[in-house]
């Protein structure tokens, strides 16, 4: 390779450089390949399993570092006329090739890729055009068991691949919203196996093209264990999951989004007063059963009405959501709520959005006030918030 080639070639070398050590949790690979006349020699730059940096060629494997990956390729270019080089990260591909004594550079899509039947027989059943794409999330959508190994949407979990994909769009506003911050910093509190955060860490990365990362929280170590294997097998390094109570757990930077998903009875609380004690920017929770107001509550104006059980029960359900959205209104949250599926799939079926706008808001807390002496209750989610 020319010399004034080699020169052009090592100055965009040194910007894939600097995007390995930038981008660490989301670098792919390196794959290389030297052109001489009919002659074609491939090399890769990858990390191994004891988290090296490794330049791979003839079969020849040497671990490096990021400021070595140009001057490893430029001394292996010599002897060759022409090269092309494919930067591969979460999300986005690089290329680089040389041609005719210039070097050029394209940025790619990561998922640039075609649908397949099996969405199209999705969207024929479900009649929805999918955030989470088949074809474009395949490996995630396998991993988590939407999909099967022969790359089709299992019938058993279209309803459940409707739901993940219709709360993505729900928070897609949120999100952008919040994404004027550099990296986004989410935190998943009774987590489960994670399906939420696996899914909201593909959309933000590989679809808004933001930095992003996860804190995954559960008291059960054996869902722990089995996200961490799932992130494991997708390479999805900027995820940590930890078995704690969540009332424990002090963060070591900034929280921007707490989500929750069917977090049951006083879960669903705890969740929302770590977002705020954690100055989130939004919370986002699908709360599930609860049992705490209906066994607390009592009105006697309405006791004709409630004395039948299943009367009381649907009142307590709405008296709870309710004070949960005084309560974080009372923070200075401004809180919305909707019908995150339907109802024929489950009654828990109400999906809670708030975000931070202002300082505590005492009109809020007043009208909280009056119906907590009217009630004769006492929330978990106010003693968490000490309120």
């Amino acid at each position: 390779m020319q010399k004034n080639l080699e020169d052009k070639l090592f100055q965009i070398l040194k910007i894939i450089e600097t995007k390995v050590e930038e981008n660490a949790d989301y670098f792919k690979s390196i794959t290389i390949e030297f052109y001489k006349t009919d002659k074609v020699q491939k090399a890769e730059v990858y990390i191994n399993s004891n988290n090296e940096l490794i330049f791979e060629m003839k079969k020849i494997k040497k671990i490096i570092n990021r400021y070595e990956i140009a001057l490893h390729i430029i001394e292996n270019s010599k002897s060759y006329e022409n090269c092309s080089i494919k930067y591969m990260e979460r999300g986005s591909n690089m290329l680089v090739w040389t041609e005719k004594g210039n070097v050029k550079v394209k940025n790619t899509e990561a998922n640039n890729i075609e649908q397949n039947i099996a969405h199209s027989d999705v969207g024929t059943r479900s009649n929805r055009n999918y955030i989470i794409k088949v074809g474009e999330a395949d490996d995630l959508l396998k991993e988590i068991g939407i999909m099967n190994h022969e790359g089709r949407v299992r019938n058993d979990m279209i309803r459940k691949y409707n739901q993940i994909d219709h709360f993505v769009e729900l928070i897609d506003p949120l999100l952008k919203e919040i994404s004027d911050k550099e990296n986004i910093n989410i935190l998943d509190c009774a987590c489960g196996k994670s399906y939420l955060s696996f899914v909201l860490n593909f959309y933000i990365k590989e679809k808004l093209k933001k930095q992003c990362n996860f804190v995954c929280i559960d008291i059960s170590e054996n869902v722990i264990q089995a996200s961490k294997k799932m992130a494991q097998n997708l390479n999805y390094k900027n995820m940590e999951f930890v078995q704690m109570d969540i009332q424990n757990y002090q963060p070591d930077k900034r929280i921007d989004l707490v989500i929750s998903l069917h977090g049951c009875d006083i879960a669903t609380d705890m969740a929302m007063a770590a977002g705020v004690r954690f100055d989130a920017k939004a919370i986002v929770v699908v709360p599930c059963c609860h049992s705490e107001i209906l066994n607390q509550y009592d009105f006697p104006l309405l006791k004709e009405v409630i004395k039948h059980g299943v009367l009381k029960a649907r009142m307590a359900d709405v008296l709870t959501e309710g004070i949960r959205i005084l309560l974080l209104e009372s923070m200075g949250y401004e809180v919305s709520i909707v019908e995150y599926i339907s109802p024929l799939d489950t009654p828990k079926n109400l999906l809670i959005k708030a975000i931070k706008r202002s300082g505590r808001n005492k009109k809020s807390y007043d009208e909280y006030i009056k119906l907590k002496e009217v009630l004769d209750i006492n929330p978990s989610l106010a003693r968490l918030l000490n309120i």
